[in-house]
């Protein structure tokens, strides 16, 4: 099997090229023992160049997750082959395959050469480097490992876009369907309905209750619509508009947790974003007040935020992370009790990374399943309104049939 590769030589010079090889794996050895530090590899026949294609900016600043985790490991190859940072720089600053992200890794670059650290650099692009990236390159470069911090950034940054990804892929086909069932009941009560309508009225017939109900919603809509119409696109920006107000988001972020099913894989993925973030930044020496608030302000939901926030309140009384954890009621007893084992060992943070890579297992298979499940329901439930509303429409017919039959 053919296998297309990009790479960069001990001199620190890119190199692409080709090699057949039985996986990506057997390629990458095979590219090691070749003196090559591998960036990526992917089949030749595919196109899919992984991390190196992202799609444009984010924030505003024109970086990607995907674009982060390559400029990561990018500069992680590099600095470990001995490129100087500003070189390094200026290579990743050529393969950037956007203006704005370019723009920002320039923006990085000048600052480096100008005299200040990787990490100053960073934070004056905040909109583009969270607070988490910019700790941990931090204590990359007072550790004197910052090609080591970079690769776990790279890993990090990684296993959330895998998070995302998998969240996303388990709801695309539940959507199309939800989609497609909108469609179809559109176009009965604005195409269909009107037409039997018609026919009702001039075969004046009794009409059974439930096509007296659609029929009055058919002709509310068609003489209403241009109410209805903007009343439902007002609707929908105002709830989006609302989310993203503090009590918008404290709400969502209630109903996340709480609803049946999906709370319980909500409550799961947010324990292990929160493991992975503390884990890594713990790993990386980061100090462990320093390490809860920078989680505490990427966990992303308020419920566990505010968890975070009262085990940094703990820490600071001298009681332990678990304690805190353990009082909250959204994190499983079994992970507070590893959590407590860790803190008793001495190796929290390898017990957190544990925890969080056990977890994201976990949840991905509950992904798969749900994705799983919600197809047949909503293709039964759209079997359901579809077979509701033409039943409710062939019925009066059958109605008279059987009439003129029983008065002929």
């Amino acid at each position: 099997m053919n296998f297309e590769y990009r790479a960069y030589d001990n001199s620190g010079a890119e190199t692409k090229g080709s090699i057949d090889a039985s996986d990506s794996e057997d390629a990458v050895e095979r590219l090691r023992r070749k003196g090559l530090f591998v960036v990526e590899v992917s089949k030749g026949d595919s196109g899919d160049r992984g991390p190196s294609r992202g799609r444009g900016g984010s924030g505003g600043g024109g970086g990607s997750k995907k674009q982060l985790a390559l400029m990561a490991r990018e500069l992680s190859v590099l600095v470990t082959t001995g490129t100087p940072l500003v070189d390094a720089l200026a290579a990743v600053e050529r393969q950037a395959d956007t203006e704005k992200w370019r723009s920002v890794i320039n923006d990085v670059r000048t600052r480096v050469e100008e005299g200040s650290t990787l990490a100053d650099a960073l934070e004056a692009r905040p909109e583009v480097f969270d607070p988490v990236f910019r700790s941990l390159i931090a204590a990359g470069e007072s550790s004197g490992q910052l090609d080591e911090m970079l690769m776990r950034l790279a890993t990090l940054t990684r296993r959330q876009l895998a998070a995302r990804g998998s969240i996303i892929g388990a709801l695309v086909y539940p959507a199309l369907l939800l989609t497609v069932c909108c469609g179809v009941l559109t176009v009965m009560i604005a195409v269909v309905l009107p037409r039997f309508a018609g026919l009702f009225e001039t075969l004046d017939a009794p009409l059974p209750a439930s096509t007296k109900v659609l029929m009055g919603i058919s002709g509310f809509i068609r003489a209403y619509w241009w109410g209805v119409v903007p009343g439902l696109i007002v609707g929908v920006v105002g709830l989006c508009l609302y989310i993203r107000t503090p009590s918008g988001k404290r709400v969502l972020d209630t109903v996340a947790i709480r609803a049946p099913q999906i709370g319980r894989l909500t409550r799961s993925l947010c324990v292990a974003r929160i493991m992975r973030l503390l884990g890594t930044l713990l790993e990386s020496r980061v100090p462990m007040m320093e390490a809860l608030a920078l989680t505490r302000d990427s966990v992303g939901n308020r419920h566990y935020a505010a968890i975070v926030e009262q085990a940094e309140d703990a820490v600071t009384r001298g009681e332990s992370v678990s304690e805190a954890f353990s009082r909250s009621g959204l994190i499983p007893a079994s992970t507070c009790e590893a959590i407590r084992n860790g803190e008793q060992s001495g190796k929290l943070a390898v017990v957190l990374s544990a925890l969080a890579d056990y977890m994201d297992e976990e949840n991905q298979t509950t992904l798969k399943s749900l994705g799983t499940l919600l197809e047949p329901i909503i293709m039964i439930l759209l079997g359901l309104v579809v077979g509701f509303v033409a039943v409710s429409m062939v019925l009066p017919l059958f109605d008279l049939t059987a009439s003129a039959g029983g008065g002929g």
